[in-house]
């Protein structure tokens, strides 16, 4: 089994609401952290939450990773996700209650990323993949190396946010 490792993070003005999300994607966790800066792609969203550029961004991952996958043997390839998104980590765990109340929460009202979930699962039933949870925004001393690969979008969106480009 081949694996490709992704790595996921966004960054949002809560009163702008424009938010830059950034990912990566590697086959090998050994690979040298300084020659895999320039492979964080950085994508500008507006009109977004948090927990909305979190969805975002992993889409848009997941997205190019099955068209790329789609021009290869998608079956021998697991993807792992990197995220400090609780939302995210406990998305695969909700579908059934989710599906089941047809994305209405108990008061009866419209989930408010209801579309972006069922893109998400619509994308997880064709991929193979699992999540990851990583602790974010911790520091250097104490992180481990998937913490220091995780640092790279992590900063990138931060970064992108600040200059606002």
């Amino acid at each position: 089994m081949n694996y490709l490792h992704i790595f996921t993070d966004g960054s949002v003005n809560t009163q702008s609401k424009i938010g830059y999300g950034a990912y990566f994607a590697i086959a090998d966790l050994v690979t040298p952290i300084e020659t895999l800066k320039d492979s964080v792609k950085m994508k500008r969203f507006e009109q977004t939450s948090s927990t909305r550029l979190e969805l975002q961004t992993l889409l848009w991952a997941l997205n190019e990773a099955y068209e790329t996958m789609a021009l290869t043997d998608a079956r021998d390839i697991a993807l792992i996700v990197y995220t400090d998104s609780q939302n995210i980590i406990g998305l695969p765990g909700r579908r059934a209650r989710l599906e089941q109340n047809n994305f209405f929460s108990g008061k009866n009202k419209q989930l408010t990323n209801y579309e972006l979930y069922q893109e998400f699962y619509r994308l997880h039933a064709r991929l193979n993949c699992r999540f990851v949870k990583v602790a974010g925004h911790q520091a250097s001393h104490q992180k481990d190396e998937i913490g220091k690969l995780f640092s790279l979008v992590d900063r990138a969106s931060r970064r992108a946010l600040r200059e606002n480009r």
